[in-house]
């Protein structure tokens, strides 16, 4: 039996700039989530401006209701204040689920620097030119890629030290295109499955860098960011695996205090109308989607953080929990 609200809600949804996944996602919560309450709930879904830091925030000061946010491994900080999250802790942060995403961090050069690995890059000191995500205390890309280059050798003092610099933005699709562009010597990034990641590996414009097992096993020691390598064949001219840094899955977040029902309800429909939001993405291969299908609902009940109370109703009623 499906549930419903006899109750009308005015909520609101933060997802990202506009044009990407998560608002797609929101839209889908949104539409499914009122054909289920009363006859004047709405929905309103607000954009961020900055990296995805301050949806957060809002959550957590009650400004809104729900967001979503990527990586999964970087949001237990958030609960106590700790890495970027400090001086901004959000101990009232719940999960409803996690939605799947198969992402990875990885570097990739210019070829005509003639760098096929980070211990070449670190043996020749180029000053590069450098496209990734601003690291301005609200971006989790521009974050991690700093801690992924320092685990590497290579800070932003040495970076620095040999010529070489950041060229920042905040959308991962606009560092691509620079590099796409020819305005940039190299690219850090994520969405690691987009159109434009594979059309400057497979075109010969970039050459992905294996990360090296020293540096992933000192961020999974010092950090808790596990390893996700990439398979060969994943752009079809790279013939061997990639070791690559995890940045994988998107967490659906609210406060403790969300009405249970309405939590309840919230989970029932992101996992009982999985189909509708799967669809959006079958035109792409599993392994190039954005978000991952089939959608394992026995996984979306295991998030990185505490799952709000209505949320476990849900997953125990459903026999997804123990």
């Amino acid at each position: 039996m499906q549930p419903a609200l006899s109750r009308s809600y005015h909520l609101r949804f933060v997802g990202d700039w506009g044009q990407a996944n998560f608002h797609r996602i929101c839209s889908w919560l949104c539409e499914e989530f009122c054909k289920r309450a009363g006859p004047r709930s709405r929905v309103a879904i607000w954009s961020i401006r900055a990296g995805g830091i301050e949806a957060i925030d809002l959550v957590q000061e009650g400004e809104v209701d729900l967001c979503l946010v990527t990586p999964a491994m970087l949001m237990p900080a958030a609960l106590t204040g700790q890495a970027i999250f400090q001086g901004r802790a959000a101990p009232n942060l719940r999960a409803l689920a996690v939605l799947p995403q198969n992402d990875r961090m990885v570097l990739a050069l210019r070829p005509d620097l003639g760098i096929r690995s980070f211990e070449e890059l670190r043996a020749r000191r180029p000053a590069l030119r450098l496209a990734t995500s601003r690291n301005d205390g609200t971006n989790f890309i521009g974050y991690v890629s700093r801690l992924f280059m320092a685990a590497h050798g290579i800070d932003e003092a040495t970076l620095a030290a040999w010529g070489g610099s950041y060229v920042e933005d905040t959308n991962p699709r606009d560092s691509l295109a620079r590099m796409e562009a020819g305005e940039v010597d190299g690219v850090l990034q994520e969405a690691i499955m987009t159109p434009w990641w594979a059309r400057i590996v497979e075109s010969g414009q970039a050459v992905p860098l294996s990360a090296e097992s020293s540096a992933l096993d000192r961020l999974r020691a010092d950090h808790g960011f596990p390893a996700n390598p990439l398979p060969a064949g994943y752009w079809k001219n790279v013939e061997t695996p990639l070791q690559a840094l995890d940045f994988s899955d998107f967490l659906v977040l609210v406060r403790d205090d969300m009405d249970e029902d309405v939590a309840h309800l919230l989970t029932w429909c992101l996992v009982e109308t999985r189909e509708a939001i799967e669809r959006q993405y079958r035109h792409l291969p599993p392994q190039r989607s954005p978000l991952s299908y089939p959608i394992d609902p026995s996984r979306m009940a295991r998030p990185s953080i505490a799952l709000h109370a209505g949320a476990q109703r849900y997953y125990r009623e459903a026999g997804l929990l123990g």
